[in-house]
């Protein structure tokens, strides 16, 4: 099997190819540096030079043609996110026809959940991802035209000293001397480490067209406990530093609202159609080791 990937040179796009290679799965991966292309080769794919915002998607094209199956994991933030990533999905789209296209979305999109929810609760984005809305509703829509779209939603990405909370938590704890908590540490993040979202992904080639999956391990922690466990990674045990969403958003950017969010997910629906199983479930001890 051949596998096309997006983002393979970052966070989640490592583990993925580590995942498909672990299968006997041949990986090309879309480089847009010398750096990126390094790196994916040294996980065993074959680096394929281009990028996401070329204004010629010949390249996202004609790769997936040639692939069995599609993983698009890469993003440009910029001021063009959304229309960046709509071209290059119907580019990668329009390659793989009938085969598997994996498309990431983002659990964010559900906004605050009342207790736990699954993949069919309403959707109440933040601002910074509230683009994903229209991209995603159209990378589905085309399973009702032979084609094989399926959408992988993870969580809050953790493990092996990276993602989201180590750039925005531990980084800035580590010189502050304290690790931000936004509110009062009441609100719950959707977890899920970093192999196992990998894992998902792989899975994920094989499900039904129009398939969503919540890309969480039922890890639905309170931010209280994550950033007291965050503190001792910064080298701050205990000293945490609370901030109003007013404060939060001065000192972090628009990504504060999406981290001040009370979600809890289950990802059920992958464990029971894919057989999915997340063995990494002790994200606080993890958190902790930094």
């Amino acid at each position: 099997m051949k596998v096309f990937v997006t983002g393979g040179s970052g966070y989640i796009g490592r583990s993925v190819i580590a995942a498909l290679i672990r299968r006997g799965i041949e990986v090309t991966a879309l480089a847009r540096s010398e750096r990126s292309a390094r790196t994916v080769s040294d996980l065993g794919a074959t680096p394929l030079v281009g990028a996401l915002t070329d204004t010629d998607t010949d390249v996202l094209r004609e790769a997936a043609g040639r692939a069995d199956g599609v993983i698009h994991l890469g993003v440009d933030y910029s001021e063009g996110t959304a229309d960046v990533d709509r071209a290059a999905a119907e580019a990668m789209q329009d390659g793989a026809g009938s085969r598997p296209y994996v498309h990431t979305g983002g659990a964010w999109v559900y906004g605050d959940t009342d207790g736990v929810v699954d993949e069919d609760a309403p959707l109440n984005p933040p601002g910074i991802t509230a683009w994903r809305l229209d991209n995603e509703k159209r990378v589905l829509a085309r399973a009702t035209t032979g084609e094989h779209p399926v959408v992988v939603m993870p969580g809050l990405v953790y493990g092996h000293s990276g993602g989201l909370a180590q750039s925005f938590f531990v980084e800035p704890g580590r010189a502050a001397g304290a690790v931000p908590c936004i509110g009062d540490g009441s609100a719950h993040w959707a977890l899920v480490h970093v192999d196992d979202i990998a894992e998902l992904y792989v899975l994920a080639l094989n499900a039904l067209a129009g398939a969503v999956y919540a890309g969480v391990s039922g890890q639905n922690l309170p931010l209280a406990d994550i950033t007291l466990a965050l503190s001792h990674a910064a080298g701050c045990p205990g000293r945490i530093n609370s901030l109003s969403l007013d404060e939060a958003l001065r000192q972090m950017g628009p990504i504060a609202e999406a981290f001040a969010l009370d979600q809890q997910l289950t990802g059920a629906r992958a464990q029971r159609e894919l057989g999915w199983t997340p063995t990494r479930l002790d994200a606080l001890a993890e958190l902790s080791q930094g």
